[in-house]
């Protein structure tokens, strides 16, 4: 587990392109401001988790970590290979990503995806169960509760079944490393909950790793190995959970006080639970 080459930074610097159209109130274009200036750091293998108010770059860095984006300046490395520009498939054998909201216009049904999935990702379709003996597909249905929707097209899945499906996805796809932005969307606490010690225990067991961020500080706590907290100017500090969810850190990378954090936590889960809610009635 102690293993800090997984994931290379070197003096990476990056930018997204200017919106065309995108002016300021003098008419001049808009020019964003670099995410990463000069950025080098070891990263290890583990379950980790990404902490940071919204707008630090987490979701920038797992997109250069996976190889989605190129760098402006500097290179980024996984397992000692560069992703960027390598074939696909060698690409998700080594990194797959899961986004927030990810889109999907396809009818067939969840049985016929995961199988899919399984059958042309690293296992071929055959792969040990993590928890028990068996088959990992069989286990998977079972731990992301998967059995009454394997009829169902993703277009009537509700959102937070469609993240259960995703990370399963994941998990029977079998990468070497899994890039996960906000997976856990609109899923039920208890959901949440059952699917992190999974992930953990997977990741345990099987030496894969996960970087994941989420907002939920409690769940950081419970089940991830090491804790990459960004603060607002882009600094980090990376260690377990009891070394950097401290109090000075959280108050310094959020801006509020640490006390009041936990109160901010709870309102954005229950934003979150509430548009869940409207988005499957609607």
């Amino acid at each position: 587990m102690e293993n800090f080459d997984f994931l290379t930074f070197d003096d990476v610097s990056f930018v997204y392109p200017a919106v065309e159209g995108d002016i300021d109130s003098d008419g001049n274009q808009i020019e964003p401001s670099p995410v990463f200036e000069h950025f080098s750091a070891n990263l290890p293998r583990g379950f980790v988790s990404l902490v940071g108010q919204n707008g630090c770059g987490k979701s920038t860095l797992l997109l250069l970590a996976s190889g989605r984006i190129e760098p402006t300046a500097g290179s980024v490395s996984l397992l000692g290979q560069r992703l960027f520009g390598m074939d696909e498939n060698q690409k998700n054998l080594l990194a797959t990503v899961i986004y927030q909201n990810m889109e999907f216009e396809s009818e067939d049904l969840v049985e016929n995806l995961l199988s899919f999935v399984y059958e042309n990702g690293k296992f071929g379709a055959k792969s040990n169960a993590i928890l028990k003996d068996g088959d990992l597909l069989d286990e998977v249905l079972d731990v992301f509760e998967l059995e009454n929707l394997k009829n169902h097209s993703l277009t009537h899945l509700s959102k937070g079944e469609i993240q259960r499906v995703l990370l399963a996805f994941s998990i029977l796809y079998g990468s070497d490393s899994i890039f996960m932005d906000e997976p856990m969307f609109a899923m039920e606490e208890r959901q949440k909950e059952i699917a992190l010690d999974y992930i953990q225990k997977m990741v345990h067991k099987t030496g894969r790793t996960v970087y994941i961020a989420m907002h939920e500080l409690d769940l950081t706590r419970k089940f991830a190995d090491y804790v990459l907290l960004i603060r607002t100017d882009r600094s980090m500090i990376l260690g377990s959970a009891d070394e950097v969810l401290t109090d000075d850190e959280l108050e310094k990378a959020y801006g509020i006080p640490a006390s009041m954090l936990k109160k901010k936590e709870d309102l954005t889960r229950e934003q979150l639970k509430n548009e869940s809610d409207f988005l499957s009635k609607n």
